[in-house]
């Protein structure tokens, strides 16, 4: 698979911007489409391009890092440059690729390219091959056929999978990122902090609203452009 990951850095400091620039443009299978010194040229630029790869620096002024990828309801794959260690639990918590330390060595960042071609291509492999979902649950790993999902509800460090013919859901720790990455980004769509939902299986829906079936389901304020753009596609 010849991969091509589109890029964009972030970084309110000239010098470090130039610095990464320069380096990303080393790494052959890296296509940096654009740069920019602030989360508010960031969030103007996402809005118009689309992008595989966020380089992130996290203290910048206004807006942090942090608090910018917070407030997307869709990121792209990101890696963290930073010069401060103590945000690597934040950057855990968000499921970031990596987080680099500046300054930042030529190797470490091509390590961390490295790591999100490989998320990349499993991805793309995903969305286009992949129609079962494995998650361990109850002491055994259990094989899903994603066609058979009604919805998947997450809390803070565990979802349920609610499947049709089945009254009880099944419960495995993970959240609900992380299934989302595993799951093909064109049959199923996250419109809530707390819910997936499979696109085929919706019946109707409202502005702050959709429906499985007769099942009501609340859409999130932040989702819900990206999921009406979404649906009116299918």
């Amino acid at each position: 698979m010849d991969v091509k990951l589109k890029c964009l850095a972030v970084d309110d400091e000239p010098f470090a911007l130039q610095l990464i620039s320069d380096d990303l443009g080393k790494i052959p299978f890296l296509q940096l489409v654009g740069t920019c010194s602030s989360a508010a040229q960031a969030t103007s630029f996402l809005e118009k391009n689309q992008v595989d790869l966020l380089f992130l620096d996290i203290q910048m002024p206004e807006v942090t890092g942090i608090q910018f990828l917070r407030s997307m309801a869709q990121p792209p794959m990101t890696i963290f440059t930073t010069a401060y260690h103590q945000y690597a639990l934040e950057g855990f918590e968000l499921e970031v690729i990596d987080y680099l330390m500046k300054p930042i060595p030529f190797e470490r960042l091509q390590k961390a390219a490295n790591r999100a071609k490989e998320q990349f291509q499993f991805r793309s492999q995903s969305n286009t091959e992949k129609k079962f979902l494995y998650v361990h649950s109850e002491y055994k790993e259990i094989k899903i056929d994603t066609a058979d999902i009604e919805y998947i509800e997450g809390y803070k460090d565990y979802i349920k999978i609610f499947l049709s013919g089945q009254a009880r859901p099944i419960l495995t720790r993970m959240n609900l990122k992380a299934v989302e990455q595993r799951l093909s980004s064109n049959d199923f769509f996250r419109i809530h902090n707390s819910f997936i939902v499979p696109l085929a299986k919706i019946t109707s829906f409202q502005k702050a609203q959709l429906f499985i079936g007769t099942h009501p389901l609340p859409i999130g304020e932040k989702f819900a452009e990206s999921f009406l753009k979404k649906y009116k596609q299918e």
